[in-house]
């Protein structure tokens, strides 16, 4: 026993001595807990991932609360009205009174409706849309999934929503509804190629399809470095798109309601109603992050350098990190809130278009014109770099 201690103690007195001390059973005993190991890490990394999802819906959710006290106050003050007042403080608990309003309400399904499609319709419309906030960079290091692919992720899961309305309308069994969504998908097809086009002759100057990529490829000279400069028609052209993809005024031809009732939402009540109300502002905030990434800068400031003016100089280590971090997640909320309050005044500005007129944008104009844009983001990528 003391000869194995002392082989023990002294690891590099040779390995004849030490394996002369050692049983084959107490090697393996001694490597069985290298895979135990592995799986608590992995269980480890299995939790977070649970957690960080768990906290980006609930912000996502208070987001949604946030946006629709932000509209009704803002269309309150264009309309020269008072708004939302009496439900807490400057009506901040309006929206979740409706919300809990709408939970406690029945779930009336019509008596010839495809119940399991009736029931499945709201679903995808929500849940593609919470999918792509997990690549959106929040400020450095905040994301939840750092994909390499994340650009083409994001645009692939938004394709899937317009077919739950498209299922929602034909499950309904009514007319209104099904054409709410067969207008929803023809839309939703119209706008998705130019929006596609205007993202990826952003992912062509910044040589990445990462969203951190991008993010950082507009951090060198501050605002002016900004996609937004560099991309002016392309960045026109996401915006209509983003609107249209939203279905906000003026593209809101699938629950257009002196036509169609309320188009696929038609036959819904209680909280499968609400679901579609908040499947269309989380994909509000979503394309509003996304216009903060892909063209303002993300979490950048427009000035270089401020953020090392702001951090004391002392501050190292996990504090600095939160600190630039926090910093950086207030910055990226206050883009995406000042495109929130453009997306809400256009609602009151512009009146609705018919859906010929919707279709022949789409397709004339958009199409063609991001296509060109694309490839003179080619050319010039070519020549200049």
């Amino acid at each position: 026993m003391n000869n194995w201690i002392q082989a023990l103690s002294h690891p590099f007195a040779g390995s004849v001595q030490v394996g002369s001390f050692l049983s084959t059973s107490l090697l393996l005993q001694i490597g069985s807990f290298k895979p135990i190991e592995a799986k608590f890490v992995e269980l480890i990394g299995v939790i977070g991932l649970i957690v960080g999802i768990l906290f980006l819906l609930l912000g996502a959710t208070l987001g949604v609360l946030v946006v629709v006290w932000l509209e009704r106050k803002v269309s309150a003050g264009v309309q020269q009205r008072v708004g939302p007042e009496f439900a807490g403080p400057l009506g901040l608990l309006q929206a979740l009174a409706d919300g809990l309003k709408l939970l406690l309400k029945e779930a009336v399904h019509p008596s010839r409706a495809d119940e399991r499609l009736f029931r499945l319709g709201p679903a995808m419309v929500v849940v593609p849309v919470f999918l792509s906030y997990l690549i959106i960079p929040f400020g450095p290091g905040m994301m939840l999934e750092d994909l390499g692919v994340g650009v083409l992720f994001w645009i692939s899961v938004s394709s899937i929503a317009p077919l739950g309305l498209l299922m929602s309308g034909y499950a309904s069994n009514n007319k209104f509804s099904f054409l709410g969504g067969l207008r929803a998908a023809a839309q939703s097809i119209s706008y998705e190629i130019p929006l596609a086009l205007s993202v990826l002759a952003v992912c062509l100057l910044s040589s990445s399809l990462n969203t951190s990529d991008i993010v950082e490829a507009q951090s060198g000279f501050g605002v002016l470095s900004w996609n937004v400069w560099r991309q002016p028609i392309g960045f026109i052209l996401f915006l209509i798109s983003a609107l249209a993809e939203c279905e906000r005024l003026p593209f809101d031809l699938p629950e257009a309601e002196e036509e169609l009732v309320a188009g696929y939402q038609t036959e819904y009540t209680g909280i499968q109603f609400g679901l579609f109300y908040v499947g269309s502002y989380v994909n509000l905030l979503a394309s509003s992050l996304f216009v903060t990434v892909l063209y303002l800068g993300g979490w950048a400031l427009p000035l270089p350098g401020v953020v090392e003016r702001i951090v004391p100089a002392g501050l190292q280590g996990s504090l600095l990190q939160a600190l630039v971090g926090f910093i950086g997640l207030f910055v990226t909320l206050l883009k995406a809130y000042c495109f929130l309050f453009f997306a809400i005044l256009t609602r009151w500005t512009l009146p609705r278009v018919r859906i010929d007129q919707l279709l022949d944008l789409g397709w004339k104009f958009l199409l063609p014109v991001s296509l060109g844009n694309l490839l003179l983001t080619a050319c010039c990528k070519l020549a200049f770099v």
